[in-house]
């Protein structure tokens, strides 16, 4: 998604502290009754939940990993991931918009599956301060990870297109978070959000360098590999033959899912069908969704969105809606300016109330 904000827009807080000199989050405490489990989700082995605490989807589902074309959990039955994607952390980081309270209404109130950390790595993110913004990653992944929802980590390119021109970044990055989180289960890498303007056989050569690393550390975690034109399955750039050169050339290795982006306003029937047709073939993650035009701004049309939901549902592709925040622009599920004590429906954005309506009807 791409999302610079106007002039300091996406600042509401001021000079920020370094990322490192920040706390790591404490409790805040909730208004919701709580699904919470320890770190990373408990093991099968592990005792029975206690009276009124409900089991958390990393409880339910455990190890996750691709059979076929499909997403499965630990015994191989097919799973449908449900959730949000953050906005950029340089702008709707810890503090500046994401809490405790903010994640316990996610995880509690909206009863989302999984959460998306969108770190961008250009305007103003990972490049500017590296071992800054690995330690943000770290406090939000943590954070959602103790809720018991799976944290899909985002590796946010779009510009530079080519994710080679970010590959020592990328190893660097993925070389300390999988090497941290290795024994949980609850840990998704998606490794270049929307590679544009650049042939497959650039983003396979890049994704056959990162996986490796990742590897080292993490045998089973599963792994996303953006798609060509912006993660529209080649759509965008190649047209309806686009998935066709993945199917003839995926990338090596085992538990790996091709993503896909929709906006619903921008994006219809043409694009269903053919999500639809490629779903038979790929292993496909919807790591970024929105009901609203491509640039995250315009109008919702929550008629697409819902048409495009059901072609999820019935190929039980997972997805994370874009955006967990209080932007301004129409992706904004939050009203600007809310805070803690105040993750309420009032505070609700349109978008807000479709997206935790569509979560909560399960």
């Amino acid at each position: 998604m791409t999302d610079p904000t106007a002039g300091d827009e996406g600042n509401r807080s001021g000079q920020r502290a370094t990322r490192s000199e920040r706390r790591r989050p404490g409790s805040l405490g909730s208004m919701y009754p709580s699904r919470r489990g320890r770190l990373g989700g408990k093991s099968k082995a592990d005792a029975d939940e206690p009276d009124g605490v409900s089991e958390t989807p990393v409880e339910r589902h455990g190890q996750l990993q691709v059979v076929g074309t499909t997403l499965c959990d630990d015994s191989g039955d097919p799973v449908q991931l449900r959730g949000m994607s953050t906005h950029g952390i340089q702008w709707f980081g810890w503090e500046e918009f994401l809490t405790d309270a903010a994640l316990d209404a996610l995880a509690d109130d909206w009863q989302a599956d999984c959460c998306r950390i969108a770190m961008y790595v250009q305007e103003g993110g990972y490049e500017t301060d590296p071992e800054g913004f690995t330690d943000e990653v770290r406090r939000i992944v943590d954070a959602v990870l103790d809720r018991g929802l799976y944290a899909i980590v985002d590796f946010h390119i779009h510009d530079p297109g080519d994710p080679l021109a970010n590959l020592d970044h990328a190893t660097t990055f993925f070389e300390t978070v999988a090497a941290e989180y290795a024994d949980s289960e609850g840990v998704i890498y998606e490794i270049c959000n929307e590679p544009n303007g650049v042939a497959w056989d650039r983003i396979k050569a890049y994704a056959e360098a990162v996986i490796p690393v990742i590897r080292r550390y993490d045998p089973k975690g599963p792994i996303v590999v953006g798609t060509r034109g912006w993660s529209s399955l080649g759509f965008a750039e190649v047209g309806s033959e686009g998935p066709r050169e993945i199917i003839e050339n995926p990338v090596d290795g085992e538990n790996l899912l091709y993503a896909y982006h929709f906006y619903a306003s921008t994006h219809g029937q043409w694009e269903r069908d053919r999500l639809a047709a490629a779903a038979d073939e790929l292993p496909i993650f919807v790591t970024e969704c929105g009901s609203m035009e491509a640039d995250g701004d315009g109008t919702n049309d929550f008629e697409s969105t819902r048409e495009f939901m059901d072609v999820l549902a019935d190929n039980t592709i997972s997805w994370a809606f874009w955006n967990y925040s209080d932007d301004w622009r129409t992706s904004g599920v939050w009203t600007e300016g809310t805070t803690d004590g105040s993750w309420t429906e009032a505070n609700l954005t349109p978008t807000g109330q479709w997206v935790r309506e569509t979560l909560r009807d399960r």
